[in-house]
């Protein structure tokens, strides 16, 4: 299995394109913005004339509103792969949703079912006080595990306060348990080398020409359709987008807005890159 990663803004689409074309190969998708259907301009999504390039799985495939998770990326994922090698072609998985890359190589950490009544309880929480404040609570009990999310990822924030509460052990300790040490398809990593100072460009530039070509007016359209609340309009990028069209953040600093969350979302790429066999790339 080729497994195409690295840092946004990397060129990991255009990479796992060439592989397709080279290898007459299948991409499948590793992006948890790029699963829901109308998030596009934002989310970096193949258009019309790479999916005719190469088909593409695992893109448009589920509504904004939907609940979409690792555990449901696997067996989605496992399903299109299986296709692929059946047809005698080859997939090539690519993403920058590294958690899902590791769950699909690796498998995932047991653990409780969900509970909705304690979903529901963080949720209104977050409401209240803030996301950043229900990572807080996290960041209290189980340390590890607040480390490596984001404060704004209220989904994974709350499954691992979930999994503290139903079990009495943090996520981070189920975690060690499984080790994530075997693999479970034969996989070699491939990424496309870039300085910082290359990354930092490409984001800013990148970041540019998709507000020109519409990015306020797609998220205004997703607003008005009902998704405001979606999980993917709080990943980097669309939130802050969002924060503009709602008046706290002006024109002038939407630009330098994405582009610094984008940065730091990069650096927290780049920690867990740092320990896994890629294969880099010249571009």
């Amino acid at each position: 299995l080729l497994v195409v990663v690295g840092p946004t803004a990397s060129g990991k689409s255009e990479l796992a394109l060439a592989l397709a074309e080279h290898f007459d190969g299948e991409v499948v998708g590793a992006d948890s913005v790029q699963i829901y259907r109308h998030f596009d301009i934002g989310s970096g999504k193949p258009g019309p004339e790479d999916r005719a390039r190469a088909p593409h799985h695992l893109v448009d495939v589920v509504e904004p509103l939907d609940t979409y998770d690792a555990a449901r990326f696997v067996a989605d994922a496992e399903a299109a792969i299986a296709a692929i090698h059946a047809r005698g072609k080859p997939a090539i998985v690519c993403g920058g949703t590294f958690l899902w890359v590791k769950a699909l190589l690796f498998g995932l950490a047991q653990g409780p079912p969900r509970d909705e009544a304690l979903r529901a309880q963080h949720q209104a929480f977050a409401e209240a006080h803030g996301r950043p404040a229900l990572h807080a609570r996290l960041a209290e009990a189980d340390p590890a595990s607040a480390a490596r999310l984001a404060p704004n990822d209220l989904i994974r924030v709350s499954r691992a306060l979930e999994v503290l509460e139903l079990t009495g052990r943090p996520q981070s300790a189920w975690h060690a348990d499984h080790q994530f040490k075997t693999q479970r398809f034969p996989a070699r990593l491939l990424g496309v080398a870039r300085s910082r100072d290359e990354i930092d460009a490409r984001i800013a530039a990148r970041a540019e020409a998709w507000l020109r070509q519409g990015w306020c007016d797609e998220v205004r359209g997703l607003v008005a359709a009902g998704y405001g609340e979606a999980r993917a309009m709080g990943s980097v990028g669309f939130r802050q987008v969002k924060a503009h069209l709602d008046g706290e953040l002006t024109a002038d600093e939407l630009l330098g807005a994405v582009v610094r969350a984008t940065r730091t979302f990069v650096r927290r790429q780049r920690t867990w890159l740092r320990d896994q066999p890629v294969t880099w790339l010249a571009p």
